[in-house]
């Protein structure tokens, strides 16, 4: 397809039907049925518009048992002998020794309930808004979500903060928002980058900064060759809401949710995020990213811990090289905030994978009650197996990318020879087609586990900040570009002042603490 240069008028009545057939056959991929199996799920009770509450009858689950002996791996797996009722309790536990991303039907993934731990409960009305909002993109998008504190509050009912108010919004929005007008956060998938842009530059010629006048080849060579791989079109009113969006090509998410590349989209959905359209494909990418987080914060933690302290630790992974939280120009309560107003959310999301593992177990009495699951207040303890081995294997089953990394972190602190180290990079290679990968780690796997505790959690953080570091510099420096100097000024004086309203909330605490 042709490149978009200054904006062009087609008056010719072929493109307008292939558009309208194109509409057509998006919209009957995207249906949802009653028999869906989004509808089915087992932990998750079916949204009101009572804002999003749900039914008791919904919410009753079994309990993990709670045992109060020590840290060993018999009181560990005995923790597991009452389960949770879960929609992951179909899936083999070994779904991720050698899961298969090419695939293009739901039905190919390990089991019917597959990664359904992914789908937030909000709001019917607030989600259908949302969905509202992705009908009018002529281009397609094979994925998408909304995220951030415009979708998920981060701060208590009532409070405000700096915020550009919508023109027109829906009633549901507005309601959700509590009369403020937040941003909302979208991120789109598309399969090919240039023909999305090429037709989005047709229809939404002014959500585009002055590049886009260069025509949809030169946007989709700045979206793919630099940063993270993602186009921000911020600060554009669509349905009367204001919004952003950025559009990322779904082989360059994959890659990032299964091997950790930049962990720039693969950070953002270790959080809560409201999938809106979804992808048999990403959702498996998902699911590994999702385990891979909590293999990362058990490594990153002490044999006893608490929820907030798992959650914690998994949402600042992404945080920990970004070079905004070392500036004015976020809120330094960020993830404390997250995981406050979130906690319900959270469980959620890793309950089901954390009963699939092997090393680590709900150990709290409080999980005794039918639904804690929904309960703010309780912030349930866990505890996992120390043994190297079975550490082991989690280094091992670590992204690819981020694994390599940490390897060379532990080559240089073990002295390893080259000629060894390239040999034991070759027996742990992921991309060898013709063989079973070996999923379990071997003496090295062993010997980086084994490592004294804090000098451990200091050698994943450097990992962590090597891969996140560089993608985000380079992606807020791209983001200067793309949205255009006004509407950066924009961005950055409002990311200044959260952080002034994080460091002004954070005084206030202090003074009502003392």
């Amino acid at each position: 397809m042709q490149s978009i240069g200054a904006p062009n008028v087609c008056s010719s009545i072929l493109p307008c039907l292939h558009r309208s057939l194109l509409l057509a056959r998006v919209g009957w991929q995207y249906r949802l049925s009653p028999a869906h199996p989004l509808n089915q799920r087992s932990f998750a009770s079916v949204e009101s518009g009572n804002g999003g509450k749900e039914s008791d009858a919904a919410r009753k689950r079994d309990s993990v048992s709670s045992t109060h002996s020590g840290s060993s791996t018999q009181s560990v797996e005995a923790s597991k002998s009452s389960t949770f009722t879960t929609p992951e309790s179909s899936t083999p536990s070994d779904w991720d020794e050698n899961p298969n991303l090419n695939i293009s039907t739901f039905a190919q993934l390990p089991s019917s309930t597959f990664g359904h731990n992914q789908h937030m409960i909000i709001n019917s009305d607030f989600k259908e808004a949302l969905r509202q909002i992705l009908w009018q993109f002529r281009a397609p998008i094979r994925y998408a979500f909304a995220y951030g504190s415009g979708v998920f509050p981060q701060t208590a009912s009532g409070s405000k903060s700096p915020s550009t108010v919508h023109s027109h919004p829906s009633p549901a929005i507005s309601s959700m928002q509590g009369g403020s007008g937040k941003m909302i956060d979208f991120i789109f998938g598309v399969s090919y980058t240039q023909h999305w842009h090429s037709l989005n530059l047709q229809q939404h010629r002014d959500h585009y900064s002055a590049i886009g006048s260069l025509g949809s080849s030169l946007v989709s060579r700045v979206q793919d060759k630099y940063g993270a791989g993602v186009y921000f079109n911020p600060y554009v009113t669509v349905n009367g809401t204001l919004i952003k969006y950025g559009v990322v090509n779904l082989d360059t998410l994959c890659r990032d949710l299964s091997e950790w590349e930049t962990l720039y989209l693969a950070g953002r959905l270790h959080k809560p995020v409201k999938i809106l359209r979804d992808d048999p494909k990403v959702r498996l990418a998902n699911q590994i990213n999702l385990i891979s987080a909590v293999r990362t914060a058990l490594l990153l933690l002490p044999s006893e811990f608490t929820e907030q302290e798992l959650y914690g630790t998994i949402a600042g992974l992404s945080y920990l090289g970004d070079p905004r939280m070392s500036l004015p120009a976020e809120n330094p309560n960020k993830v404390a905030n997250i995981i406050k107003y979130q906690l319900p959310n959270f469980r959620r999301l890793y309950a089901p994978l954390i009963e699939n593992l092997p090393n680590v177990a709900f150990r709290d009495s409080r999980c005794d009650s039918a639904d804690w699951m929904d309960d703010p207040d309780t912030n349930a303890k866990l505890a996992q197996d120390m043994d190297p081995k079975k550490r082991g294997n989690m280094v091992r089953r670590l992204p690819r990318s981020f694994r390599s990394k940490l390897y060379f972190r532990y080559q240089s602190k073990f002295q390893i020879p080259q000629l060894e180290f390239d040999k034991m990079l070759a027996e742990s290679d992921d991309q060898d087609p013709t063989r079973v990968k070996k999923q379990q780690g071997g003496v090295f796997d062993q010997r980086v586990a084994n490592d004294r505790q804090d000098d451990l959690r200091v050698e994943v953080k450097k990992a962590i900040k090597s891969t996140v570091q560089w993608p985000s510099v380079t992606q807020s420096l791209k983001s200067i570009v793309t949205t255009g100097m006004v509407r950066s000024i924009r961005y950055a004086r409002e990311k200044m002042a959260k952080y002034r309203e994080g460091q002004k909330r954070e005084k206030e605490n202090r003074s009502h603490k003392s």
